[in-house]
């Protein structure tokens, strides 16, 4: 039975699960993206409690950009390090989700490196 790109996905993301753990000084920068938005958190695993978080459905962020483009990627990254660093929070570990660093997630990543998160 031949396994369809969403089930895929899935499997690398567990697989990567297993070894990306976020511990309070050092929490996971999580990202899912869908055909149209894109989400991004930042979780604390031994608590389980999410620290931080900004999607494109945030009434801020909508009014400006759409989360299905580069732009849109981009302003989640930064809105999602701002939340971070207010918490006091300046590395994480990344989690791209099971996706290809490319594309979206990439500049995602990149918007939160230069906004001041460490990876």
């Amino acid at each position: 039975m031949k396994l369809g790109k969403k089930e895929m996905r899935k499997r690398r993301h567990a697989r990567s699960r297993f070894y990306l753990s976020g511990t309070a000084q050092r929490p996971r920068l999580a990202v899912f993206r869908s055909l149209k938005h894109i989400y991004a958190q930042v979780i604390d695993d031994v608590t389980g409690e999410t620290v931080a978080m900004a999607s494109s459905l945030d009434k801020e962020i909508r009014t400006n950009v759409t989360g299905g483009n580069k732009v849109g990627a981009k302003a989640i990254g930064q809105r999602v390090a701002e939340k971070a660093m207010e918490k006091g929070i300046t590395a994480v570990v990344f989690d791209k989700g099971g996706y290809k660093y490319h594309g979206r997630v990439k500049e995602l990543a990149e918007a939160a490196r230069s906004a001041g998160l460490k990876f």
